[in-house]
């Protein structure tokens, strides 16, 4: 059973989350007329510490921070894959983020495959780009509810059967009440209280981790041992040669599909300027510290002997802050991955809400919907697919959340073409984007399913196997059947379809265009 202190503490932060929330409809608070860019995208008016804090807020979920120790605690070195791909994504967002929010604030877009429509004028490509990011988002969305189930377990905050149902159950309600009335704010604003409330309860956990187990060269020996190695120079905590080639098309992958996800690129589009984005770009890496540092407490855990449950590695974490914190400050960082969990929730609900208004709705059933119409209808959709969510872990197994996660990122990244390529170059052929799209997406599923939904996959090559992300390996064949197919129908005169879309000469834009939803 949980200790009442570590309760108290709990209770206060999601207490304080939820009040936050009541108060985000005072967040640069709007004279316009009710609208999807208003509920979905803040009207694009989050400055530079609003869009970090809702950024990184998005992009490191509370299962990110379960996952990465427990996958250290079970496998070492290969689970800091997380810290190198998060790297890459910070100067990928300055370039791909930036230009994507000019284009689409030009353009009127809100989410990618409004891009994609306008760029290529093809319907069914960007119907096939919604679609996907909305099948990689949902089950990422369960997983939010599987972090904090497992952090709240292993605290002993989590009840055993219906109680523990309806903790969940209240959790996310109140989540879904302040979504539903103030769309983005809502995340926006306890996104902050997410940033400080990890920030300090890692800190904490780490000073006291090597408060009582000396320096970290004793730990990273005593994990080492425990992995199955006699020191840290022969352990699983190095990564082997044959290890390598997994690692790096992991980290690489990883980055690509991560800023192809809705629930990224509409956290990015609320910010009022790509100069906002660059700034953020270069403060992001803040955020994988912490990461990092996550991944550190897997090894403390592995180093005092801490014995998860057989798979249940993310516990261990966890269960390493309830063995060594005092009671209130476990309480603290507890609250703190449930926050976490809330706000990559929040804005994969409205991220999926939205590519399905804009992109289904309105594109094949009602064309002629109001403004005020589409909100009711992403309202209607966000408030079900947090419900879809909540069905989904308590009616199916944990795995099964997890398999479909690994697939999600598989999926995602087989848009990469159609979205990043296409903000710099129009030469591909969209119906060459679309047989590249189902290629990869083929490949990619029998690639994971076939290793028993393993995301790295051995690619024989002429020599022995290397283990590959099968992501990558998706993406490269659906590269190469859309510009072997391009040139094919260029060839046989194939018509495409009109480039509606302003796209910016070049990367760097005047200050004055740069004040987004503000600029007159």
């Amino acid at each position: 059973m949980a200790d009442s202190a570590m309760t108290a503490t709990f209770l206060a932060v999601i207490g304080g989350a939820s009040l936050l929330a009541v108060t985000a409809r005072r967040l640069r608070p709007s004279d316009r007329l009710p609208s999807l860019e208003g509920w979905a995208l803040a009207d694009r008016s989050l400055g530079p510490v609003w869009t970090w804090f809702l950024l990184g807020g998005t992009i490191f979920t509370a299962y990110t921070f379960t996952a990465v120790p427990g996958l250290a605690y079970g496998n070492g070195a290969p689970a800091f894959f997380a810290v190198p791909y998060t790297v890459i994504v910070c100067p990928l967002a300055f370039v791909l983020l930036s230009r994507l929010w000019t284009v689409a604030r030009r353009n009127g877009y809100i989410t990618a495959a409004d891009f994609v429509r306008g760029r290529y004028g093809s319907p069914p490509l960007a119907l096939v780009v919604a679609l996907t990011g909305i099948l990689a988002t949902m089950p990422y969305l369960a997983l939010q509810l599987l972090g904090i189930r497992a952090v709240l377990t292993a605290g002993g905050v989590y009840p055993r059967g219906a109680g523990g149902d309806l903790v969940m159950v209240a959790l996310f309600a109140g989540l879904a009440v302040a979504t539903y009335r103030h769309g983005l704010r809502a995340p926006t604003v306890i996104s902050a209280l997410k940033a400080v409330a990890v920030f300090v309860s890692l800190t904490a956990v780490c000073w006291l981790v090597l408060d009582r187990l000396g320096r970290p060269g004793p730990v990273f020996d005593g994990a080492a041992r425990r992995l199955g190695g006699t020191d840290s120079a022969h352990s699983a905590l190095l990564l082997s040669p044959a290890q390598q080639p997994a690692y790096a098309t992991l980290a690489l992958g990883s980055a690509l599909a991560l800023l192809m996800y809705p629930h990224v690129l509409t956290a990015g589009f609320a910010a009022d300027g790509p100069r906002t984005l660059r700034k953020v770009s270069v403060a992001l890496p803040a955020w994988t510290g912490l990461l990092a540092l996550f991944g550190f407490l897997g090894i403390a855990a592995l180093a005092v002997g801490v014995r998860a449950p057989k798979g249940g590695a993310e516990a261990a974490v966890p269960m390493l802050v309830d063995r060594l914190m005092p009671a209130p400050l476990a309480g603290l960082v507890f609250a703190a991955i449930t926050v976490g969990a809330l706000v990559p929730a929040a804005v994969m609900s409205i991220a999926a809400a939205t590519s399905f208004v804009r992109n289904v709705y309105v594109e094949y059933v009602h064309p002629t919907a109001t403004p005020k119409r589409q909100v009711r209808v992403a309202k209607a959709v966000s408030l079900t697919a947090k419900v879809g969510a909540v069905a989904f872990v308590f009616g199916l197994r944990d795995q099964d959340a997890i398999n479909l996660q690994l697939l999600g990122g598989v999926w995602i990244l087989q848009i990469f073409p159609a979205v990043a390529v296409g903000l710099f170059t129009g030469r591909l052929h969209p119906r060459a984007l679309l047989a590249g799209w189902a290629v990869g997406m083929a490949a990619g599923t029998v690639l994971v399913v076939r290793e028993g939904f393993s995301s790295v996959v051995p690619i024989g090559l002429g020599g022995p196997p290397l283990e590959i992300y099968a992501g990558l390996v998706a993406l490269l064949l659906n590269l190469t059947v859309a510009v072997a197919a391009t040139w094919a129908l260029e060839r046989l005169g194939v018509p495409r379809g009109t480039d509606l879309t302003d796209l910016p000469t070049r990367l760097a834009v005047r200050r004055r265009p740069e004040t987004g939803a503000n600029n007159p």
